[in-house]
């Protein structure tokens, strides 16, 4: 009985948002074009969504940074970190994008007119200095320009720690105004069923039911992807980490990490079972103590092939092809910024959905798609968010303590 109502009690929000999904696209099949009345139910709730993205990225990014314990060799071991979780990340984002292109997604029959059409030719740099900066301030506060406001984040967020104890006031507030942002996030999804659900109503009824093959695909392609992952780059970072004995500890002592993020579908859930891991694994304290928890918050091999398959889907359903370095190289930093914007809480995944729908200039109409994939792939991906914190840890022991660490460092 506690585990089923452990399971309604985690799961409720997701279960809700399917409900409303199935409803809706009840409706649509039944009703047809006639359900569009009631698309601007669904227009309301993604304005509200982005509405409430820039603040809540700003103050998630800036705390997760500005929250970094220093401990010792903090330099060594923040830089080596990042390196570590950049490159996990784009190789998590490469491999799913190689599948992706031996299993080409067939193009679906929705009308792509919106996303098609061309802008406004620039040169190369004149788009990466709009892309990456702003001319002023107040231009940062627009989801179009989330990139600019990423980075303009991660600055202060580095500001404040260089400022110690003098900042402290700042910090605070950073701290509170995400608590704050998470609640109001959590107020807007308390609508999603129902937005979504008039949503999805709309395009059943105005695309049709063929929307549920493209869906199919997605998931068949991110599961695909994601168990093979795990399984198989997780074992090569742990071997490269510290051989066939770090690959036995790694496993050994991953059970209950992968058992507590599907049953709380939650990176920051999964902390506490990784920190104990992290032990187990004979990763040193003052390593895991600061990967684990930046891990958490920055850290997300499964949303990063999550971001990768939600830009596959799309560009199907709007008849454009993934193809191009530009477009390419884009998913490829898309995969490694949504894992920053995501942050570590159950369906944190909206906010990076938002992030690709704006770099990308899709039409709103794509905000369900890569909703509801999202939802879809969420329990699994936690799956991989989390647990990959603890191999990342063995690879940032290995460049720190050197390649013996995994014999001489014993359980404490």
């Amino acid at each position: 009985m506690n585990s089923t109502n452990s399971f309604l009690k985690n799961y409720s929000g997701i279960l809700l948002l399917l409900t409303g999904i199935f409803v809706g696209s009840i409706a649509g099949i039944v009703w047809g074009e006639k359900v569009a009345v009631i698309k601007p139910i669904g227009d309301i709730f993604i304005n509200l969504l982005f509405t409430a993205v820039v603040p809540l990225v700003f103050f998630c990014i800036v705390s997760a940074i500005a929250n970094i314990d220093r401990s010792q060799k903090f330099g060594k071991i923040l830089g080596s970190t990042f390196f570590v979780f950049v490159c996990t990340l784009l190789i998590a984002a490469f491999v799913t994008v190689l599948i992706a292109w031996l299993f080409p997604f067939s193009q679906s029959s929705s009308d792509g007119s919106t996303f098609s059409a061309e802008v406004a030719k620039q040169s190369a740099g004149d788009e990466l200095t709009q892309l990456l900066t702003t001319s002023d301030f107040y231009i940062l506060l627009s989801r179009k320009n989330m990139l600019a406001l990423i980075i303009f984040s991660l600055i202060i967020g580095f500001a404040i720690l260089r400022a110690g104890d003098k900042g402290k006031p700042f910090h605070d507030f950073i701290d509170s105004g995400m608590e704050v942002m998470k609640h109001v996030l959590l107020i807007i999804m308390k609508v999603a069923p129902v937005g979504l659900g008039a949503y999805f109503a709309y395009q059943v009824g105005t695309i049709g039911p063929q929307l549920f093959g493209t869906y199919g695909k997605a998931l068949a392609l991110f599961h695909g992807v994601s168990i093979f992952y795990f399984i198989v780059f997780f074992s090569i970072y742990a071997f490269i980490a510290g051989g066939t004995k770090a690959v036995a500890l790694y496993w050994k002592n991953n059970i209950v990490p992968s058992a507590t993020a599907i049953g709380t579908c939650s990176s920051i859930a999964t902390i506490p079972a990784n920190l104990d891991a992290a032990k187990k694994m004979r990763i040193p304290p003052y390593i895991g103590n600061l990967v684990v928890p930046l891990g958490a918050a920055l850290h997300k091999d499964g949303s990063s092939i999550s971001a990768v398959t939600k830009i596959v889907v799309v560009f199907a359903m709007f008849h454009k092809p993934f193809a191009g370095i530009d477009t390419i190289a884009l998913a490829l930093g898309l995969s490694v910024v949504v894992s920053i914007v995501e942050g570590g809480i159950p369906n944190g995944g909206y906010i990076g959905e938002l992030l690709i729908i704006s770099a990308y200039g899709l039409p709103a109409e794509a905000v369900p798609a890569v909703m509801i994939i999202g939802t879809l792939v969420d329990p699994i991906a936690t799956i991989l968010n989390a647990t990959g914190d603890t191999v990342a840890g063995m690879l940032i022991t290995r460049m720190i303590e050197g390649k013996d660490w995994v014999n001489r460092l014993e359980v404490e």
